[in-house]
């Protein structure tokens, strides 16, 4: 169903409250009474069989009869009814519908079938749900109070989504301590229908939301959501609080919702892939929508801190180091300007110790200076309770100054009645302040966070240095014949040949049978050697004695092979032992490292890189990612690991190749990318031997699965299936291939090849260059989203060179999509726009958008022939000289 039906929900003209009641305990009842307070201008309709009239209104017995058909129906009846309401509301025209009843999926099997043949019956009607069991939603800027929250919060530019009804009183009831508002402010419930993915798109588009607070507990279509999240925290900041990191309070989330919680480090993984900002307490996501909804983002984390104490200016300091921010030192000309309106004692450095005795005309002089400095990001002014000085006035003298902010400016009132005086003057005024600096340190780095990711988005990945090759035929038949096996566990060797394939480097690895076959393969293999235990049975092969180090002749091969014999039986008699197998010995290897990739129940493959050994499971030095990945995002994986800085040398410890690791880490994320089957891989250890990284260990396990590829991923990889080799008309052979996040050099260079003209029929503005965060946004796109298909010169004797692109952008509803075509100057009129164009429309078809449009300048002659040929309705928009294409495949 369309996203955009979520208008029906959040801009009604009309609402019905099914159940309501006189009971004066009714949530039915609550629900009219805070419509009718609220000051919603629209129809507002009570039904109720059982009453004739509810707060003076006539009650209707059913939708059916009721005068008008309501855009949005608030369900406040027992969750056992609830269907047949559902097709009522599909049966007279319902757009949306507000499920308050609980009894759903949190209670079990029963309640989860009630809530699937709710879903059902909602699909098949065109009717888009919140619920069950929530509070309902809020919307100040339309005066709908559409909930039993017994207040209407401050309208405001913060959007907050609760799947706890607890968690949305709690922060309504500090938003107006505080003063902050929000545009909207929704209880989602169990998700039957409407779920985070939907809103976080839905509030990504509305203009009257600059940043998105959530309260999560599980999700539910994970891949909807998190390309959801990757296009909206582009362009608005996405904060979460995810409860259940805990495995008791998984638990408590799983009961509570109905869903289970994956492994919290994943949902960890996801959200920082999703450009999402994660935060760990209550009060932490309170800090966040306190200083988001008051204050601009900050470019950097450089802060000035103002203070009329040393302590507190030292306690917001070692705050800001811990969370990687930067007291910026004071440049010359901000410190003559303070020593000119401070006391001699002042600190003279950041923090800014103005003295105890700050009278409120102090402070005003000290932040005016610093904010007329471009030394800082932001400002932290704090206040403690001293006899010389009022905590109200020096607020008050404050707030005017504030008002100019071009950065955030936040402040801390420490204390208790006096500080309170002082809080409410800055909250009346809108300026954000914290009990103790620690805590409103924190709430900026989060902000600074956010700016961090945001660059991280938009930051261009390297191309490896050269272009890889997977053989994919090889692995197949080994998967295959994992999936016959009662545990799915492949070999050592075998596991290194699917490695191999995929040209992952592992060390030489040869089967022997018996102790004579393990000294025949020694002596032609050559010394010194490893010997390990062949079993499929054991996992880890140390445990059982497994594996025989340092082997340098004969003797030492044939006792090696006896004492893991002795060590397999000892360690577990029923284990199926094959044989050993005899590897190269690394003698004085400078790292060990752990890689490989497990199945998680919510995400799909997970890729993992950290410190590998024997001690990896005691060090826990790890981190985890989802693919697809590139180069760029491999090496950030590895960036979050300890490890990490001892790869770019150490002492006498020679650098790492990290080009090599980023690509094993590319080789592995292909692997689980094409084989759904494979629920877990590991190498460990991973060994680097001056520089070069070799698996030297390897186990991999498959199970069978039912997704397709490439369905099993959460981000959707790059799909080479559509890739193909054409000639345009006029003969010219070009390579059709969607655009790779690595093309931005390339596009960059078409770009170039534009004249003035070009530009501007493409862009409708004079672009001279792109900046780095239009290319982002141009080359790197979600599959699922666009579609974006580029002709590169196919001739043999040509470097590899962009000449046109021709995209698609769909609306989240999927329905609805833009067109647009850029071809370099040079190439005009060799017939690629009409290849890539037609290439697009036909995928376009084929995912199921109905309507293409575009908007075409009247002096673009080529494009609107072009249009014309390829079977567009073009219409001319009067008095804007510009024409309007459309095309519908539903006619």
């Amino acid at each position: 169903m369309g996203l955009y039906n979520l208008d029906k929900i959040f801009k009604p003209e009309s609402v019905a409250v099914i159940g309501a009641s006189e009971k004066k305990e009714s949530i039915g009842r609550a629900i009219m009474e805070n419509l009718v307070e609220g000051g919603f201008k629209g129809d507002i309709i009570p039904v109720n069989p059982k009453h004739d009239r509810v707060l003076d209104r006539t009650c209707y017995p059913s939708l059916s009869e009721a005068d008008a058909t309501p855009d949005l129906a608030v369900i406040a009846t027992p969750i056992q009814t609830v269907p047949d309401m559902i097709d009522e509301c599909a049966r007279i025209g319902v757009g949306g519908a507000i499920i308050i009843s609980a009894g759903g999926k949190e209670m079990g099997e029963e309640g989860e079938k009630l809530e699937e043949d709710i879903q059902k019956r909602a699909a098949e009607g065109g009717v888009r749900l919140i619920g069950p069991n929530c509070l309902g939603i809020i919307r100040p800027g339309k005066n709908l109070n559409a909930s039993f929250a017994n207040q209407m919060p401050l309208e405001g530019k913060l959007a907050f989504v609760s799947q706890s009804g607890a968690i949305c009183t709690a922060i309504l009831d500090l938003s107006l301590q505080e003063n902050f508002g929000f545009s909207h402010f929704v209880s989602i419930g169990s998700m039957a229908d409407v779920d985070f993915g939907d809103l976080i798109d839905y509030q990504g588009h509305a203009g009257d939301v600059s940043s998105i607070l959530l309260y999560v507990e599980s999700l539910t279509h994970i891949r909807k959501f998190m390309s959801a999240a990757r296009s909206v925290s582009r362009i608005k900041p996405i904060v979460v609080l995810k409860s259940g990191k805990s495995e008791a309070g998984a638990k408590a989330a799983a009961s509570h919702t109905g869903a289970m919680a994956g492994e919290d480090a994943v949902y960890d993984a996801a959200f920082k892939r999703a450009g999402i900002v994660r935060v760990n307490t209550i009060g932490e996501l309170f800090d966040c929508a306190e200083i988001m909804s008051k204050q601009p983002l900050p470019q950097n984390s450089r802060l000035g801190i103002i203070t009329n104490a040393g302590g507190s200016g030292v306690m917001a300091a070692d705050a800001l180091a811990e969370h990687g921010g930067n007291i910026e030192p004071l440049k010359k000309e901000t410190l003559d300007k303070l020593n000119e309106v401070l006391p001699p004692h002042w600190s003279r450095n950041n923090p800014m110790d103005i003295i105890g005795d700050a009278t409120a005309d102090r402070y005003r002089k000290a932040v005016e200076i610093c904010m007329e400095a471009d030394e800082f990001d932001g400002l932290l002014v704090i206040f403690n309770p001293q006899a010389m000085s009022d905590p109200a006035e020096v607020a008050r003298a404050l707030t005017e100054l504030l008002e100019k902010k071009s950065y955030p400016i936040f402040t801390c009132w420490m204390g208790g009645a006096d500080a309170a005086k002082g809080q409410q003057v800055l909250n009346a005024a809108s300026i954000p302040t914290y009990d103790t600096p620690e805590q409103a340190i924190r709430a900026f780095m989060y902000m600074h966070t956010y700016s961090r990711r945001l660059e991280a988005l938009t930051e261009i990945p390297p191309r490896l240095s050269r272009s890889l090759s997977f053989d994919r035929e090889t692995a197949e038949p080994l998967i295959q014949e994992g999936l016959g096996r009662e545990d799915g566990v492949l070999t050592e060797a075998e596991s290194k040949k699917i490695l191999d394939a995929y040209g992952i480097p592992v060390n030489r690895t040869e089967i022997a049978g018996s102790e004579d076959e393990a000294v025949q393969l020694a002596e032609d293999m050559g010394y010194p050697l490893v010997m390990k235990v062949h079993s499929i049975d054991i996992s880890h092969k140390s445990d059982a004695d497994g594996v025989q180090l340092d082997l340098r002749n004969e003797s030492d091969v044939r006792k090696a092979y006896d004492r893991i014999l002795k060590g397999a039986e000892s360690y577990d008699p029923e284990a199926e032992v094959l044989g050993v197998t005899l590897q190269p010995m690394f003698l004085r290897p400078d790292f060990e490292i752990l890689m490989g990739a497990k199945k998680d129940p919510n995400f799909g493959p997970v890729i993992l890189f950290g410190t590998g050994g024997t001690l990896a499971e005691v060090v826990k030095d790890r981190a985890l990612g989802l693919p697809p990945m590139n180069r760029l995002l491999a090496r950030r994986l590895m960036e979050e690991t300890r490890i990490y800085p001892l790869l770019k040398g150490y002492r006498n410890k020679p650098e790492a190749d990290r080009e090599l690791l980023e690509e094993m880490i590319i080789r592995l994320s292909q692997l689980v990318t094409d084989f759904p089957q494979i629920s877990e891989l590991d190498m460990n250890p991973v060994i680097v031997q001056d520089g070069k990284p070799v698996a030297v260990d390897a186990r991999i396990r498959v199970e069978a699965v039912d997704t397709e590829v490439p369905h099993h991923l959460v981000i959707s990889p790059y799909p080479a299936e559509l890739e193909s080799h054409e000639k345009t008309d006029e003969g010219l052979p070009i390579f059709v291939r969607p655009i790779k996040p690595e093309d931005a050099p390339l596009f960059e260079e078409l770009f170039n090849t534009l004249s003035k003209t070009s530009i501007y029929h493409r862009f409708f503005n004079p672009i001279k260059s792109l900046s780095r965060k239009m290319l982002a946004r141009f080359t790197q796109i979600d599959y699922d989203r666009q579609i974006a298909m580029v002709a590169m010169d196919d001739r043999e004797e040509e470097a590899e060179k962009m000449l046109g692109v021709a995209r698609i952008i769909a609306d989240p509803d999927g329905k609805t999509a833009e067109f647009a075509v850029l071809i370099g100057d040079p190439w005009h009129g060799k017939g690629i726009g009409a290849v890539l164009l037609q290439r697009c429309l036909d995928l376009a078809r084929e995912r199921g958008i109905r309507t293409i449009w575009g908007t075409v300048l009247k002096e673009n002659r080529g494009m609107l022939a072009l249009s014309k040929k390829l079977g567009f309705e073009v219409k001319p928009e009067p008095g804007t000289g510009e024409y309007e294409m459309l095309m519908e495949f539903d006619r």
